[in-house]
Parts: structure tokens; C-alpha cells; sequence
């Protein structure tokens, strides 16, 4: 792609970072040139490459030259900590670690001596960088492409467990080409637009964002973070055409007062899953931009979803051409329109979908069984058209991440003074979930809420912190002793539910 797309499109622009351009003819020399670097320190193609990074040069730097090399890229969420970051880190057997300087603390509660981690390259200089970091290299000389195979792996994406720790998902090289194809296609991404995107790179939206801009011709420019005061001045700045927003984003942008920013941009269409129905036309009304819902997941593609005519408000969309879905129950039995039931998803093109769980064999045969990947969504279909309803798996989604019940519990659970505890989603004013644990203290206990939060913070990323805590004498459970976590989540927040901000405490980006 890169080869056919440097030759067609040359010096145009085809992604901007900050004061950074590369055009298709640079960025096809950075690919050479970063896989050059990668390649003089001994990493080689199928190597793990962990990558926590914000939004700036280096992530892209190193993406293309994984890609390149043929090693596999695994980028990390920067809010990862404790437990999940030491899991990340060992169950991808990452060779080397890149990381930003300012990152450093996310090792804090890392045993970098049970890793096989061989060498880390510091973004930036540190003076609390651990023995084994040093600068990252130079570029290095452009190195032609090894035999690199559609199938083969271009990324690790390491996603939520939802009953234990996080999947890394395995995404062959042309996943991407089809999350390029399928959403340009929708949002009807052409060569004279410009997409610009908030969203951190180490998710799937934003690296399908780029692949948009490969594919078509088009322009990319990359933010280094959402802001609610800067949105609409940034796409004024950069002339963008097409954005992309996240559910909790388009009620955040509507609390503000109405004002001409709002108008004063060229963006069409934004893609927007997740959005609550209402909101719509208001930010259409306001903005005159139209948001376009669908379904994808890390382990699929652009699956479910419609042009911005033919929407519904409140579904999702309907099954696009070269994907097929059904709704069955819990036997995997087919069920009717408007019976609620699991969405399962199945891809024409085989390469179109992730290719299972990195290492964990039993998790990709749980999930695609039968020839059909179990999204564990709970899912309506009428007349052809898809509307979510909940997730069947114990999950949490806060500020458009995935969070693993599993991984805060086992948190909680290391705090001396817990004896039990249980993680569950509520609803927020945001239209988006929000962290409550119910905790069982230890006999003779006066553990404060408060003091555990703030035990919690510096072991989890910051957006799965519980921001409510509830102390109970006993959680309801099944006889063979499993907590009945639905009974809690139809109990939520209750007069004795301590709320971490009223009480004033926040817990900072880190």
C-alpha cells in the first residue's frame, strides 16, 4: 500500500502530527527507515514490539516500521498500570519496550525482572529511566521489505477481559486494509479530504483513521488529545472534512453554550458510535455535521452501520455487504426481530477479522465457535436494522475505553482491609457507564472509601478508578457461591453509595 500510494499520490500530504508532516512519498521512506532501526537492534520479523506512546511522531515512527519489518507492533494504553500492564507486557513476550519518558511511571509497579523484555528505548530523557533504558536510536538505514504476507500479523491489541485478564487481539495486516476500505467507504472518504481524529492511536479508531487516509488519498491529522475548548477550533485550523467523536464526546460538546465555531468549519460527517439517540439532532441542528452510528470491535471490522440517510435514530445500522450477523440465545439458537439476544458476526472475506487471542487458545475457540465470532453484545434486530442494548459480558465502558471488571477487582481485592468486592457498570449523566464496587471490609475494618480510592489510583489506569464505593455486610451470591453481579447492577446507587466526586477527589491523567 505504501509503495502503490507513494507512487500515485508523491509529495501530498498524507498525515500530520503536531508542526510534523509526512507525505506519502516520507512516510514510505519512515517505514523503511524505522524498520532500518529496528532491524540493527536484533529485532526481526514476528518479534513483539510494546509500544506506550501519546499521540506524537514516535507512535507513527514506530507503527510503520513494524509494519515494515513484519515485527508486531503492540501498542499499549497509556493509562495502563500494576497488574494489567505487567500481564500486557508478559503475555505478549514483547523483545522490546518504547516508551515515553513522561510514561516512565506506568513501570512503577512493573517487575521488569519477570519479563522477557530485552531492551527499552526512551522517548525523550528521564533521570529515573531504569537500568535497562536507553535512548531511543536514530533512524536507522532504509531497509527493503521482507516477504510480508496479508495474513501475518500487524498488531496486538490488547482489549479488556471481561471474567479475567486483558485478550491480546491478533490483527493480520489486512484487517486494516478493511477497516480503511469498509469505513472510507461509509463516511465516503475521498482524495480531497481531510479526516482529523482526537482519539489516542493505541485504539483501532484512530489506526483505521490512518489506513482511510493510505487507501483514498486523503489527509489525516492527528490531535494529541479531545478538548472540549479546542475541538472546533482545531477543525476550523486544519480545513477537516470528516472527524471522529466517541458517545460521551457529543454530550460533552453540547453542554457548552451554542456558538459560532460551531458553524465555522467544512466537516460533513463524523463517525460516531455510541452516540445516545436524542443527542443527534441537536449536534446536527448546532453543527451542522451528521453523525454516523455502527458496530465494530476490535476483533471484527466495520460490520453493521448505513449511510447518514437512511439512519434510524437508536440503531446502529444493518449488516454491511460482505459481513452476515445473526441473534441467537444462550444455545446459540437464532431468534426472531425484537427478541433481544447475543450478536454473532461472521466476514466473507476471512482476513477481514481478527485472527483469535495471542496465546490463549481456549479464548479464541470460546469466541469464534462455529465459524461465528460471539461479540457478547445483547442486540435487537428489527427489519433488517441493529440496536444495541447491553453487554452480555461483565464489562465496563467510561470515556470510550473498555474496562475489565476482573482487573479493578483484583485491585480491590489487594487492599489488606477488603475481603470481597464487585465491579459493575451504572449509568452516568454522560449516557456512558460508570465504575461502582460494592465492598465487603474485613472483620474489625473502618476502612473509608476514600483511603481506597486512593490506594487503587496509582495501580489502574486512571479512567477505571471506581468512582463509586459502597460498603456492604454481604454480596448476593448463588448457592455455589458466585456473586449475582445483575442484582447489583439493578440495585445501583443507593443512599448509602459514597460518590468519589462529591466528595472532591479526582484522580489525574498519568
Amino acid at each position: 500500500m505504501l509503495r502503490r500510494q507513494a507512487g500515485r499520490f508523491g509529495d501530498k500530504t498524507l498525515a500530520r502530527l503536531g508542526a510534523i508532516r509526512w507525505s506519502f512519498v516520507e512516510a514510505l521512506d519512515l517505514a523503511m527507515r524505522s524498520a532500518g532501526r529496528l532491524a540493527a537492534a536484533g529485532i526481526a520479523k514476528g518479534d513483539r514490539v510494546a509500544l506506550i506512546c501519546s499521540n506524537r511522531a514516535e507512535f507513527i515512527e514506530t507503527f510503520l516500521g513494524c509494519a515494515w519489518l513484519g515485527a508486531v507492533f503492540v501498542p499499549i494504553n497509556i493509562a495502563s498500570r500494576g497488574a494489567q500492564l505487567q500481564h500486557i507486557l508478559s503475555n505478549s513476550a514483547a523483545r522490546l519496550a518504547v516508551i515515553e519518558a513522561e510514561l516512565l511511571g506506568a513501570l512503577d509497579h512493573v517487575d521488569l525482572g519477570k519479563l522477557p523484555l530485552e531492551a527499552i528505548w526512551l522517548i525523550d530523557t528521564s533521570p529515573k529511566a531504569p537500568a535497562m533504558a536507553r535512548p531511543m536510536p536514530p533512524l536507522g538505514q532504509p531497509l527493503q521489505a521482507p516477504s510480508v504476507k496479508p495474513e501475518e500479523l500487524l498488531a496486538i491489541l490488547y482489549t479488556s477481559g471481561t471474567t479475567g485478564p486483558s485478550k491480546g487481539v491478533c490483527c493480520p495486516q489486512a484487517q486494516y486494509f478493511w477497516w480503511g476500505h469498509y469505513t472510507a467507504g461509509l463516511l465516503g472518504v475521498g482524495e480531497a479530504d481531510v479526516l482529523c481524529t482526537t482519539l489516542p492511536l493505541f485504539h483501532t479508531n484512530a489506526l483505521n483513521t490512518f489506513f482511510q487516509a493510505l487507501i483514498t488519498g486523503a489527509t489525516v491529522i492527528f490531535e494529541t488529545r479531545f478538548s472540549v475548548s479546542n475541538f472546533w477550533p482545531d477543525l476550523v485550523k486544519h480545513d477537516a472534512t470528516v472527524t471522529y467523536v466517541l458517545g460521551a464526546m457529543v454530550p460533552m460538546l453540547l453542554s457548552r453554550p451554542p456558538g459560532e465555531e460551531e458553524r465555522a468549519h467544512r466537516v460533513r460527517i463524523a463517525l460516531a458510535p455510541g452516540v445516545p439517540a436524542h443527542f443527534l439532532a441537536d449536534f446536527r441542528k448546532r453543527s451542522g455535521i451528521e453523525l454516523l452510528e455502527g458496530y465494530g470491535s476490535t476483533e471484527t471490522n466495520f460490520t453493521i452501520g448505513t449511510s447518514a440517510e437512511l439512519q434510524r435514530p437508536g440503531f446502529m445500522g444493518s449488516v454491511r455487504p460482505g459481513f452476515h450477523a445473526r441473534v441467537v440465545d444462550a444455545t446459540d439458537r437464532d431468534l426472531p426481530d425484537g427478541e433481544p439476544g447475543e450478536l454473532l458476526l461472521r466476514s466473507d472475506e476471512p482476513l477481514a477479522f481478527a485472527q483469535g487471542y495471542f496465546a490463549a487458545p481456549d479464548k479464541t475457540a470460546e469466541a469464534w465457535r462455529d465459524g461465528w465470532f460471539h461479540t457478547g453484545d445483547r442486540v435487537i434486530r428489527q427489519d433488517g436494522y441493529y440496536k444495541f442494548v447491553d453487554r452480555l459480558k461483565d464489562a465496563i465502558r467510561r470515556r470510550g475505553e473498555n474496562i475489565s471488571s476482573f482487573e479493578v477487582e483484583q485491585v480491590l481485592l489487594s487492599h489488606p482491609d477488603v475481603a470481597t468486592a464487585a465491579v459493575f457498570p451504572v449509568r452516568s449523566e454522560l449516557a456512558e457507564d460508570e465504575v461502582m464496587a460494592a465492598v465487603v471490609r474485613r472483620d474489625g475494618s473502618a476502612l473509608a472509601a476514600a483511603e481506597l480510592i486512593r490506594f487503587c489510583a496509582p495501580l489502574m489506569p486512571y479512567f477505571a478508578v471506581p468512582r463509586y464505593v459502597e460498603f456492604c455486610e454481604a454480596l448476593p451470591a448463588t448457592e455455589s457461591g458466585k456473586i449475582q453481579k445483575y442484582k447489583l447492577r439493578e440495585r445501583g446507587i443507593t443512599e448509602r453509595t459514597w460518590d468519589r466526586e462529591a466528595a472532591g477527589i479526582r484522580v489525574a491523567r498519568r
